[in-house]
């Protein structure tokens, strides 16, 4: 016997056409919508983090160098510039992040992908070049601060700094949120160590004030101005801030994008404003106590750290080691990621951490191995990143104001004006400092 065919019964009906009603499948909602019902508070906080990573850069020992050279230098006169670098780097970092939220493409990938090959190429090397620069300041400045605090020969020192900035790197195989917490509880230890400067010694408030005003007092001051600028605004921050954004946070709709931006305005401003509170608060306090007939040529981190010591007492002097350590540590392994970023992202080869770790010790060993200032070493490398940052800055401002990159997100342009006009800012310090090496 013949089995009757088959009918296909359409969902929701039964086999004589009657509908019928089906449970309704509720959407499974989207990583955001998760952390969204967990609470507003929560929420921003399980957001808070690139930033703070990225920050760190903001506050490594090339700022130690340079704050406590200019305030012993010039008093509270160039107070105005960190605070504009610091106003800079805000809206600096805040494009880096938005163009990884936007595109899930870092800063470095966009322009492999967007430029001609002589021109990305000539991107990537600049850029290694300042991350080898970033390198020596924050390696050299960890080594100072286990040389003052423990007494440990600067060679020896860097070996240690070493082993203690690979066991920050190793924290990124169980989770880049471990890492993050990491580098911002370091950066906590800094702020602490500032903060108790601050109160202990007191700068003045007045002339304080007195120093957000602008002014220029000659060459040696640009060359701190400049220096400044070169340790606040960092090169490969503004490379990395974008691959530490890109998707890390999966969205589903441009509200849902929208909203992480809102989230990462905050990360940026929270982050950004501690940055600048520590560089405000480091040269105000060396202005306050280094800025004398006897002092004002002060020019080593050493003699810095004695300073402490004898002006105000040995707690100061601990409390300003420590922080220069955290400061180094934190900021040597964020340079390392940092510059694994530009070479995947430029010329898309990966080199593991470690091994890139590895390599990149070996120009500030040198250094400290044939007996070069540590604090001229810093000086000179904050001025040379100040030459990379337009070739990281003009990239980012360029994708950024670009419809066809961001879509309905692309810059204001306010936005854009601004971001060009701190670009071109920065250029103009530098070839003016040209001018005064050479002709002044």
């Amino acid at each position: 016997m013949t089995p009757p065919p088959l009918t296909r019964v359409p969902a929701g009906a039964t086999a004589d056409g009657q509908s019928v009603a089906l449970p309704e499948v509720a959407a499974v909602p989207s990583p955001l919508e998760r952390l969204l019902a967990r609470g507003r508070v929560r929420a921003m906080l399980a957001m808070l983090g690139p930033a703070f990573v990225a920050a760190v850069a903001y506050v490594d020992p090339g700022n130690f160098a340079t704050n406590v050279q200019g305030g012993a230098k010039y008093g509270y006169a160039l107070l105005w510039v960190v605070l504009l670098a610091n106003l800079m780097a805000m809206l600096i970092q805040y494009l880096s992040a938005k163009l990884g939220i936007v595109t899930d493409r870092n800063l470095p990938q966009l322009c492999r992908e967007r430029f001609p090959r002589g021109a990305r190429v000539g991107l990537w090397v600049q850029a290694e070049v300042m991350a080898m620069s970033t390198d020596v300041a924050e390696f050299l400045g960890a080594a100072l601060g286990l040389n003052l605090l423990f007494g440990v020969p600067l060679f020896i020192a860097g070996l240690m700094t070493g082993v203690i900035a690979f066991g920050i790197l190793a924290l990124q195989r169980r989770g880049l949120r471990r890492f993050e917490l990491a580098i911002t509880a370091l950066l906590g230890i800094v702020f602490l160590g500032f903060l108790y400067e601050t109160l202990r010694i007191g700068p003045s408030a007045h002339a304080s004030l007195a120093g957000l005003v602008p002014g220029v007092q000659g060459s040696d001051y640009i060359y701190l101005a400049v220096g400044i600028i070169g340790a606040t605004v960092m090169p490969h921050a503004i490379y990395l801030h974008s691959a530490l954004t890109n998707g890390r946070m999966p969205v589903r709709s441009d509200a849902e994008r929208r909203t992480v931006l809102r989230f990462e305005r905050i990360d940026v401003i929270v982050a950004l404003s501690l940055a600048g509170v520590i560089n405000l608060a480091m040269l105000a306090v060396a202005a306050k106590l280094f800025h004398t007939p006897a002092l004002s040529g002060l020019s080593t981190i050493q003699d810095a750290h004695a300073e402490f010591g004898r002006l105000v007492g040995g707690g100061a002097a601990i409390a300003f080691a420590v922080a220069l350590l955290a400061s180094g540590a934190s900021s040597s392994s964020v340079g390392t990621y940092a510059g694994q970023v530009v070479m995947a992202g430029f010329v898309n080869i990966r080199v593991p951490l470690l091994v890139r770790r590895g390599v990149t010790m070996v120009p500030a060993l040198v250094i400290l191995a044939v007996g070069v200032s540590p604090t001229s070493a810093l000086v000179l490398s904050q001025v040379v990143l100040s030459f990379g940052i337009p070739f990281a800055l003009v990239p980012l401002v360029v994708f950024t104001s670009r419809r066809s990159v961001m879509g309905t997100h692309v810059n204001r342009p306010l936005t854009t004006a601004l971001a060009y006009a701190a670009a071109a800012l920065i250029t103009v310090l530098n070839l003016f400092l040209i001018y005064q090496q050479l002709f002044g």
